[in-house]
């Protein structure tokens, strides 16, 4: 078998699923909804997002749609006790469908929804988190992240409108961004990586890393948001079918333990579990240095100035964990992400976590 026949031998399964993408296409919200058969929608959206609620209230009660009810206690991670609440108020408000606004935090909340309910589900995304594309769910027990795979919890439209995060500050927009890129390399190496996958991921790259420096420094660039918003997409559908390694886990073991931020987390770990993973991938490498514009060398370093550049966090002690923390995380890192491409070695590991919580550039 010749060498290009023995790389183009693969399995892709495609995910399910309806994009809405363009300025203003949130107003089709009625219109998705008819589609889905669903009547009376639940709302899942935290205060910060009140304006936006309310506009989709108007809206779809201007089409004869009446909002069955809002759940507002949206926050990080999908803590259990806070799932069970959004589930009992879906029951409550007797409830056919859901639609979330927002970022990976209330599309988390809808996926945790689908696990127990059979409702139609609309996701409105409002960052750059990509979660709506994927069929991995996650919900926390203490200081344990529970994650799962299932077909069930993906919505069944997502509506992507870039006008929607013209107000979201660099501080939220550059972590979310990254939180994007890091869906996109991971999935160049993870489980299920295939051509298909590396076409997207690689597209994904390009547009988040071109569009974040302008969306970080130029509030009400829609050209730019779209871009970004385009890529945040594509990381979404890669992730999905690429699935998860070191990365991923070393965020969810982080973020059970400690309840940092998710898109800064991401932010902050992506180049050295990048680093840490180069001597066991180098054609991928290759592949995700061009698309940053740099060699493969250069991948983890150019991850890590795109988080300087345009201010996100780069350092683990600044979002607040822990220094006593690192030991039992680097241990339990090693147990979750045992299937990596590169295996997690606990020295290693500790390694790549102190150079993450000092903000040194990635070794």
């Amino acid at each position: 078998m010749t060498d290009v026949a023995a790389a183009l031998a693969f399995t892709h399964e495609a995910t399910r699923g309806r994009v809405v993408f363009g300025v203003g296409s949130r107003r089709s919200a009625a219109v998705e909804l008819d589609r889905l058969g669903a009547t009376r929608p639940l709302i899942i959206a935290s205060d910060f997002e009140n304006t936006l609620a309310e506009e989709l209230t108007a809206e779809l009660a201007a089409h004869g749609v009446a909002v069955a009810g809002r759940f507002r206690d949206v926050v990080q991670h999908v803590p259990r006790a806070h799932a069970d609440d959004v589930v009992a108020a879906v029951t409550d408000a007797s409830a056919d469908s859901v639609i979330t606004i927002g970022g990976g935090s209330a599309t988390g909340f809808g996926k945790v929804v689908r696990l127990e309910r059979d409702v139609a589900f609309i996701a409105v995304p409002t960052t750059y988190a990509g979660s709506e594309m994927t069929t991995i769910w996650g919900r926390t027990d203490g200081d344990h992240k529970q994650t799962g795979n299932d077909p069930r919890v993906k919505p069944d439209t997502v509506i992507y409108d870039p006008e929607l995060t013209l107000g979201l500050p660099a501080t939220i927009a550059g972590p979310s961004g990254m939180n994007a890129l890091a869906h996109c390399v991971e999935a160049m190496y993870g489980p299920g990586a295939n051509p298909i996958i590396g076409l997207h991921a690689r597209e994904g790259i390009r547009a988040l890393a071109a569009g974040l420096p302008r969306v970080c420094s130029d509030a009400d660039g829609l050209d730019a948001r779209t871009e970004v918003l385009y890529g945040a997409f594509l990381a979404g559908v890669a992730l999905a079918g690429g699935g998860t390694a070191l990365h991923h886990k070393t965020c969810h073991v982080l973020g059970g333990m400690f309840g940092l931020d998710h898109g800064a987390m991401n932010a902050v770990v992506l180049g050295h579990a990048l680093a840490y993973n180069a001597p066991a991938i180098p054609q991928v490498m290759e592949s995700i240095g061009a698309a940053l514009g740099t060699s493969g060398d250069g991948a983890a370093d150019a991850l890590f100035d795109l988080t300087v550049a345009i201010g996100a966090p780069h350092s683990l002690e600044a979002i607040g964990m822990p220094a006593d923390g690192i030991d039992e995380a680097a241990r339990r890192v090693v147990d979750e992400a045992a299937a990596n491409v590169r295996r997690p070695e606990e020295d290693g590991i500790r390694q790549m976590l102190l150079d993450a919580f000092y903000g040194r550039r990635p070794a």
